[in-house]
């Protein structure tokens, strides 16, 4: 990417950080009756990461000729799914890892018990946010987009997408899977929510085309599987102060990974080239969608 392009992407990014921000906050300022489950539920959420799926969401209803604030409750929903995963696979009976966006895990700075519960709430919460009204009522969606959305994350977030993919993940510790298996396993796993992510922002405005759509899932597709490719490379070149989790963490389980399959070169050059066809994918879309096409050089460039 160059050096114009990158602080273009940089202000984007930063901008749909505060906008999801600001809903997750409204989102999380709530009247629970246990208020260690809502400082456990804000822990969770509003400790920073990196926030991608939220700006792909963003960067999807830009495309299609939308507004910001029309995926607002989109890019929130999305990140609400995101952060409950996260959650539950840093858990013992999981990944049982003790850092998650450089401090530590939930059942760590809590307890386990209290983690499982904060992935349960903030699940409940993605929906109860999807199936409202969004906030600027000049933005108001048909129901039958809602249902369309609410059923679309339904299916992505369980167990035929990224739940399914986690059970495959776990089934393949200390097993070799070829190219084909990876594929399936972290398209799933990974693939599933980022493609929600991107379908989602398409479907926050009522114009969106058929023809647009299809752009859309090619695209998020090729970028989900890019995001995990990175993601295993990274376990390997990286730190775990850059990572703001342990460090080779995959290969310490056994994990099948990319890298592991193919090599660090080759898993470097197929990175490349789903970062090029989810690029490829957006060609009949105006410059609206320059975000998204920056996005995919993005998630293959990044350091953490």
């Amino acid at each position: 990417m160059n050096t114009s392009n990158l602080l273009q992407l940089d202000e984007f990014l930063q901008q749909c950080r505060q906008r999801v921000n600001q809903r997750l906050a409204v989102a999380l300022d709530a009247e629970i009756a246990s208020a260690t489950l809502l400082e456990a539920m804000r822990y969770a959420c509003l400790g920073g990461g990196k926030r991608i799926r939220p700006v792909l969401a963003y960067g999807s209803a830009l495309a299609v000729g939308g507004e910001l604030a029309a995926a607002d409750n989109a890019a929130a929903a999305i990140e609400l799914i995101h952060s409950y995963s996260l959650v539950h696979d840093d858990l013992p009976a999981m990944d049982d890892d003790d850092l998650r966006r450089g401090k530590p895990t939930v059942h760590k700075a809590f307890d386990e018990a209290t983690a499982i519960l904060v992935g349960d709430a903030l699940q409940s919460l993605a929906f109860q946010i999807l199936s409202a009204d969004p906030v600027a009522q000049e933005n108001v969606l048909e129901a039958r987009n809602r249902l369309a959305m609410v059923q679309l994350l339904s299916q992505s977030a369980g167990a035929t997408g990224m739940v399914g993919g986690q059970s495959l993940d776990f089934e393949a510790v200390g097993l070799e899977l070829n190219i084909q298996q990876l594929e399936q396993m972290h398209s799933l796993k990974t693939g599933a929510l980022i493609r929600c992510a991107v379908l989602l922002g398409g479907l926050s405005c009522e114009s969106t085309s058929d023809s647009q759509m299809a752009a859309l899932a090619a695209y998020a597709d090729n970028i989900g599987l890019a995001f995990q490719v990175q993601d295993d490379i990274l376990d390997v070149t990286s730190d775990t102060s850059q990572l703001g989790k342990p460090q080779g963490s995959d290969s310490d389980k056994n994990k099948p990974t990319y890298v592991s399959v193919l090599g660090l070169d080759e898993a470097t050059a197929l990175a490349n080239s789903l970062s090029d066809k989810a690029i490829a994918a957006l060609q009949e879309f105006p410059a609206s969608a320059n975000p998204l096409r920056e996005l995919a050089a993005f998630v293959v460039s990044r350091l953490h």
